[in-house]
């Protein structure tokens, strides 16, 4: 399987340069905390499990290159790196989620007055972990979400949740992959996924790299093959998910979302417990990021709209819990009331509802 992200040693982590695919598989090196936040920000990596991966191997980065001899001089420099690298993404609750993890480490090996070369070993070790956690959390969603897939299934999904959105393996089509791997026959229908394409260009990509047959279609024709009975459900991923149930995931989630409720299609959303934010009461907390212009306004480098309209590039939708189906996650399938399951989700390890 393609490596999404991986650490090479000593003190170099390489990624697969997402802008670049289908057409070139380049590689972009990080040396320090500055480059990862740059190759999270304009999208060399992306998807919420990959950027939780991606913040916790910055920072580590990072402090792996301090030159700081004194705990309290390598704390500035820590807390300085964990605000750059949190200022890069702020819908995706992964990326939040392993700051917060590394900053958890790095408090406890203070406490145990560990030196600061120790401190840069605990965060490496750290990095690392979360990395292999990430892949394993995957493999167990697919497992968990296998069963809703029946045989022969036309599975319409939207933007990339797939290999490259994660360490490896994928969340929606971690799904796909192990209904495939347990005999089912499954094709999958992406919705392009505009303005960035990662529909198009990733999980047509990587499915096809799968052998699992993949139909690319322009965002606007979901509805029609769904009134034409061309589609038997959707499987999303998702960047935050709130205490509700409510659901952020790429701009466009929403609208596949009221189509897939008005034509009877199951919708499931498949994300790893660290993608549940339960301080968020519900969707319209969910910071909401708007991205550069010129995603809208150009395309292959050519400009597209006319000088002088307004342009809008909200990266991210909120999808609301009643169009839900279910919750995939890497504990268990959780359905409605999401008040009360997703609850379950982080108090016993494999909890279904």
């Amino acid at each position: 399987m393609l490596p999404t992200i991986e650490w090479r040693d000593p003190d170099t982590v390489v990624m697969v340069d997402q802008r670049k695919l289908p057409g070139q598989e380049v590689y972009v090196e990080c040396h320090s905390a500055q480059e990862m936040a740059r190759a999270i920000k304009t999208m060399v990596i992306r998807g919420a499990p990959a950027l939780g991966v991606a913040a916790a191997m910055g920072i580590a980065l990072g402090v792996r290159r301090s030159k700081a001899t004194g705990t309290h001089q390598l704390a500035a420099e820590f807390f300085r790196i964990c605000e750059l690298i949190g200022a890069t993404r702020p819908t995706a609750m992964n990326l939040f989620w392993a700051i917060d993890r590394m900053k958890r480490v790095f408090a406890e090996a203070a406490r145990n007055g560990e030196s600061p070369d120790q401190i840069r070993d605990r965060l490496e070790t750290e990095a690392h972990r979360i990395h292999d956690e990430d892949v394993a959390s995957c493999r167990a969603l697919g497992a968990n979400g296998a069963p809703v897939v029946p045989d022969n299934a036309r599975i319409l999904t939207h933007c990339n949740a797939g290999a490259l959105a994660t360490a490896g393996y994928g969340s929606a089509l971690g799904v796909v992959r192990a209904a495939r791997d347990q005999g089912k026959h499954v094709s999958v229908v992406a919705d392009e996924t505009r303005p960035f394409l990662q529909g198009a260009r990733l999980t047509a990509w990587e499915l096809l790299r799968d052998g699992i047959p993949t139909t690319v279609i322009t965002d606007s024709m979901a509805g029609p093959l769904m009134r034409e009975g061309q589609i038997d459900l959707v499987v999303v991923g998702a960047d935050r998910i709130a205490a509700n149930g409510d659901v952020a995931n790429k701009i466009g989630t929403y609208t596949v979302a009221v189509l897939a409720k008005e034509h009877g299609i199951p919708f499931y959303v498949a994300a790893p417990v660290s993608t549940i934010d339960l301080s968020m009461p519900d969707g319209t907390h969910i910071p909401i990021e708007e991205r550069s212009e010129k995603e809208v306004t150009h395309f292959a480098g050519s400009r597209v709209t006319p000088e002088g309209a307004q342009i809008r590039n909200p990266a991210f939708d909120v999808t609301p819990h009643r169009f839900i189906s279910g919750i995939i996650t890497d504990r268990g399938l959780f359905r409605p009331p999401y008040l009360e399951s997703l609850k379950l989700a982080f108090e016993a390890e494999g909890a279904t509802a």
